[in-house]
């Protein structure tokens, strides 16, 4: 049987610091701890009790666990010294947090008066919903007070919005706005373990820093890698941290000595000064040391060896510190004790008294700030009037959009996001090739000349940088509206989206949002060109990411108004909006002959879409077509065709994916009796499953049938059409159910 290395690093640091020597006697604490230290006495001993708290949370969570009352353990012994860099920043400067940064968050609930952090973090690892911020949804750090956003991160997902954050504290600065939460001198921090810095999040955000810093974008952050060595079971390569982070272009590196805490205190100085003077990132490396394992439920006996794990113990840094106390004369072995003794009792005590707090009963409660959504305000917002017409008109000279001529959907959206940019002083639009190439199907046209390059500009090429600074820049205020250049290439990306994105309200109770609008040039038809990669019809992983709203318009007056509503939804409820762009009918003008000009359309200064309501065209008896995007495009086609043949059908375009349009969907079911899904995306997977679900549940009775893409990629040239829903297979489908 394993031993219980939470008692014994508990006993080591008593029995240890009680055979303490007393050392000669102090009294001027504002000296400093140690000669030629920064770190003053009376510094020291705030950031060790800080430390000695953080100890024996981990202790009281663990102890909570063997009697099954804590479902959280991973902890930050070894790693306490990361109060030093809470100690260094101001409590208004934002904190994104590792898993490990106990010390970190109880330094900081320190400087801020009436939070109650080692309650608070109790709650969490009990699950009670009692917890201020997530309210026994996950055990997080996290804090509206303490400028400490949660994070359920174990990967570093959560650096690109540091990054994005970062940038958006200057940016908005010469835009004449004023960042959420935060001062315009703020820095931002990260923190995060030394495996993870391997990851590809963590090496995308710190190279989308560097990139940003070689060009002089002022990004005041503070990368903080909390380095124990491992990660879980494996090892780091001993200097690979600093081999690979110290002499990056335009990202300043600084070490410390995680277990000695003048020194961490040094570096945490240094790092705090040279973010805030220069506008610059840095590079934070401690070198801490993991101590009772990965987490409560991990045996390191399993793959470190007794004599491993001991020398990791001996190197305690909260041990370490009362050393240096009592060696210097600021306390004697017997108060340090006491102060020890008296924090076990407290958080004891705080421990029994979580276990007797409320947990979540009911799936409502889950479920209750997941996504907000006051839907009548959301399309109040959006219908508002026109704008000013002198400021359009300066904008948009020399006329204005509804004085031209009908034009396809490309140029409505381009339109669009012009009087959104004059409507939301505080819009940025961005992404690869936004700028002055204006998309690479120059949606986004001219609107870097006319909005400036302060708020519609290019980025770096790597979706999750691209996703993680509209997270980052939607939690300081602004509304960000990032682009991705082909539905594939979310893929690389998609968990800033699942991970982050969506769970922030969810993980906050509401307290903390990250409102961004992100615009995805989608789907395939564009008649065989570049094969999978740019032809993907899977949009699977979108639709099963909870609370995120899915726009999916195929003409341009549509898009406009879903447009709008979207980005009103964003400002209003903090929503996670995906805009699904067709590509094959951005350029799109006709309908059914050549140069009928059926697919242009004339544009509206204002109005906006409902969320969740779809588009009925026509009336027919014989058979409701449901679709969208380019089903909608070619069903409206077969549906003229069968007109010929006496089988008259309506068309419902749905608009919307998430929500769907089911009131719209039943009532125009059962105004014909008959059902064609028309769904452009893979059979498996599909759209197209959830819409006979919803038609069955909802008690639908009459035939149903599916016309779907095939469950493959896409290929190249040609054969493309041969896995893509057709026109003939929909109007296969169509005569098969009309009999």
């Amino acid at each position: 049987m394993a031993v219980n290395r939470a008692s014994v690093v508990d006993r080591n640091l008593v029995e240890a610091l009680a055979a303490l020597p007393e050392g000669p006697t102090r009294g001027d604490l504002d000296s400093p701890v140690r000669p030629g230290a920064t770190l003053s006495a009376r510094r020291a001993l705030e950031l060790w009790e800080s430390m000695a708290s953080s100890r024996h949370l981990d202790l009281q969570s663990r102890a909570l666990k063997a009697r099954g009352e804590s479902f959280y353990t991973i902890g930050g012994s070894g790693h306490e010294a990361n109060a030093a860099v809470a100690g260094a920043l101001r409590p208004t400067d934002p904190a994104f947090l590792h898993y490990r940064s106990g010390g970190f968050y109880v330094e900081r609930a320190r400087q801020v008066p009436g939070v109650t952090p080692l309650l608070d973090v109790l709650l969490g690892c009990a699950a009670s919903s009692d917890e201020p911020i997530a309210g026994g949804r996950h055990k997080v750090f996290g804090s509206l007070e303490l400028n400490i956003p949660p994070q359920t991160s174990t990967i570093a997902s959560h650096l690109p919005k540091g990054v994005g954050a970062a940038m958006a504290i200057d940016r908005m600065k010469r835009l004449g706005l004023t960042p959420r939460g935060c001062p315009e001198d703020a820095v931002v921090v990260c923190t995060f373990g030394d495996a993870s810095s391997n990851h590809s999040t963590a090496a995308g955000a710190i190279n989308a820093a560097c990139w940003a810093s070689f060009q002089n974008i002022p990004l005041p952050l503070i990368f903080v890698c909390e380095d124990n060595g491992r990660g879980i079971s494996v090892e780091t390569p001993k200097g690979w941290i600093a081999a690979n982070y110290q002499a990056r272009p335009g990202l300043k590196y600084i070490h410390g000595d995680g277990l000695d805490l003048p020194d961490a205190w040094r570096a945490a100085q240094e790092a705090v000064d040279h973010a805030r003077t220069t506008r610059r990132p840095v590079f934070l490396h401690l070198s801490v040391v993991r101590m009772l394992g990965h987490a409560g439920s991990d045996v390191e006996q399993l793959y470190r060896t007794l004599t491993d794990i001991e020398a990791a113990e001996a190197l305690d840094p909260v041990l370490a510190t009362a050393r240096l106390l009592v060696e210097q004369g600021w306390r004697t072995p017997a108060q340090l004790l006491a102060t020890y003794e008296e924090l076990r009792t407290r958080i004891a005590a705080l421990g029994e008294e979580v276990t007797r707090r409320p947990k979540i009963t009911t799936a409502d409660e889950v479920v209750s700030c997941l996504a907000p959504m006051h839907a009548d305000e959301v399309l109040e917002h959006a219908s508002v009037g026109a704008l000013d017409e002198d400021l359009r008109r300066s904008f948009w000279k020399p006329r204005l959009p509804e004085e031209d001529r009908p034009r396809h959907l490309a140029m409505q959206l381009n339109r669009a996001l012009g009087d959104a940019l004059l409507r939301f002083p505080e819009m940025l639009v961005f992404g690869e090739d936004v700028a002055k190439k204006g998309g690479v199907y120059h949606v986004t046209a001219d609107l870097s000349k006319k909005a400036g390059v302060g708020r519609v500009f290019n980025t770096l090429l790597d979706e999750q940088a691209i996703l993680g600074l509209g997270l980052g820049a939607g939690q300081l205020g602004c509304l960000p509206v990032p682009e991705i250049q082909y539905l594939a290439y979310l893929h690389n990306a998609e968990d800033q989206l699942r991970g982050e994105a969506a769970t922030l309200q969810f993980f906050s109770q509401g307290q903390f949002a990250n409102p961004m609008v992100v615009r995805i040039a989608s789907y395939a038809y564009q008649k065989g060109f570049g094969g999978h990669f740019h032809n993907d019809n899977s949009i699977a992983v979108l639709r099963d990411i909870p609370g995120l709203i899915i726009a999916s318009p195929s003409r341009g007056d549509d898009a406009v108004g879903m447009l709008r509503t979207c980005l009103s939804a964003a400002s209003t409820q903090g929503s996670v909006c995906a805009f699904l762009e067709p590509i094959a009918l951005y350029m799109t003008k006709d309908l059914h002959a050549e140069g009928d000009g059926l697919w242009t359309t004339e544009y509206a200064a204002s109005g906006a879409v409902p969320i969740g309501r779809g588009r009925t065209w026509g009336d027919g008896g014989d058979l409701t077509i449901v679709s969208w995007a380019n089903g909608l495009w070619m069903s409206l086609r077969v549906a003229e065709r069968l007109r010929a043949e006496g089988i008259d059908a309506r068309v419902l375009d749905l608009r919307w994916l998430a929500p769907l349009p089911v009131e719209d969907l039943l009532r125009e079911a059962e105004a014909t009796g008959k059902v064609l899904i028309v769904d452009e995306t893979r059979r498996t997977g599909g759209v197209a499953e959830a819409l006979v679900t919803e038609l069955v549940e909802g008690g639908f009775a009459g035939p149903i049938q599916r016309v779907c893409g095939h469950d493959t990629f896409i290929p190249l040239g040609a054969a493309a059409n041969l896995v893509l829903v057709q026109e003939a297979d929909i109007e296969a489908g169509a005569r098969s159910l009309c009999g």
